[in-house]
């Protein structure tokens, strides 16, 4: 029998549209099937309280939300053996969700928790600067500099934005943006880029901000964060050359855009910056930022022509069924070159 579903609920997300479609996503999930109950979240606390106690009760844990809500419940899930995490896309970006090829339709969605196939999926980790000193894992992209401040505009505009809403945060920081200076240190000890621009991301998956293909080859199974350095360039260059680009991820052709690979990375700055990761700020410089290969087990479509992976799918399983084993390269992995510019 597939384990109950534990539906956890943030009501607020997109603007209020994942509290209405979720009586209507626990009844598609009945009709599959699957045993539910469903619970909204107060806070972001809150959730990880409700993920941690439903994965310790062999619950399938499903969040109907935005990237915040899984990447809050990732967190807690990655420790806690066995569990497995299935998203439904509820918020304003839902990027993991696209990047994962899930359906944007949260009801369609709901056969990806029924039939989908389970596959060990990276995270990224951010320590040494947690405003309760505590490391927290995000799903997708952490940034920091220029991504800073759009977040923030971005997390205190109107709801009736939708999607839009990253956009507009991008454009409204970009006036008042003055460049600043980073060190990044890939795969610490290892060597230092010193540069004055944007920002840097460390990027477990492709995608941010509502479909901004910030990191267009990073993949979820290999270990590695895609670090993606903004240099400075114009105002004017960066809205006409840089910004419009990042939805196909050509930026990452421009001469002020440099791509490295690295397992971990420290970064700090000479002006304060919160490094915001899904989403939500995550911690102040200096921070380090390092890959956890393999750490959750996430439900993806059984017809998925996602490239986020870089192993083939295993065969399909159901909700309830032990989590499919992390590939013997996933686990031993080859040590990759310290960092390899592309």
């Amino acid at each position: 029998m597939p384990a109950p579903v534990c539906l956890i609920v943030n009501p607020a997300a997109g603007g209020g549209k994942a509290g209405r479609v979720a009586p209507s996503a626990a009844q598609a999930l009945r009709d599959e099937g699957l045993a539910v109950r469903s619970v909204d979240t107060r806070s972001l606390e809150h959730a990880r309280e409700l993920g941690r106690e439903a994965a310790l009760a062999g619950e399938t844990v499903v969040a109907l939300g935005g990237d915040g809500l899984v990447g809050v419940l990732a967190d807690v899930l990655r420790e806690v053996p066995g569990a497995l995490i299935g998203v439904l896309p509820g918020g304003r970006g839902n990027d993991l969700a696209r990047v994962l090829g899930i359906p944007a339709d949260p009801i369609a969605a709901c056969a990806t928790i029924a039939h989908g196939i389970a596959r060990p999926m990276d995270l990224g980790l951010v320590e040494g600067a947690g405003r309760d000193g505590a490391a927290r894992a995000f799903v997708g992209i952490a940034s920091v500099g220029f991504d800073s401040d759009a977040n923030l505009i971005a997390n205190e505009a109107p709801a009736w934005l939708g999607g839009l809403v990253y956009a507009y945060g991008a454009l409204r920081a970009l006036l008042f943006w003055r460049p600043a200076s980073f060190d990044v240190e890939l795969d610490p000890p290892g060597e230092h880029h010193l540069f004055t621009g944007y920002s840097i991301g460390a990027c477990n998956s492709k995608s941010y901000g509502g479909g901004m293909n910030a990191a267009p080859d990073a993949l979820l199974d290999d270990g590695l964060l895609e670090v993606v350095i903004c240099e400075s360039v114009s105002k004017l260059r960066f809205l006409t050359r840089i910004l419009p680009k990042v939805f196909k991820g050509t930026h990452v052709h421009e001469p002020s855009v440099h791509v490295f690979r690295a397992r971990e990375i420290s970064v700090s700055s000479q002006r304060a910056f919160t490094m915001y990761a899904d989403g939500d700020p995550i911690g102040d410089l200096p921070v380090r930022v390092r890959a956890l290969r393999g750490a959750v087990t996430v439900l993806t479509p059984t017809d998925s022509t996602s490239t986020a992976f870089a192993q083939p799918p295993p065969p399909p399983a159901s909700p309830g069924r032990d989590p499919a084993p992390i590939p013997p390269a996933l686990v031993d992995p080859p040590m990759p070159p310290a960092a390899d510019e592309r």
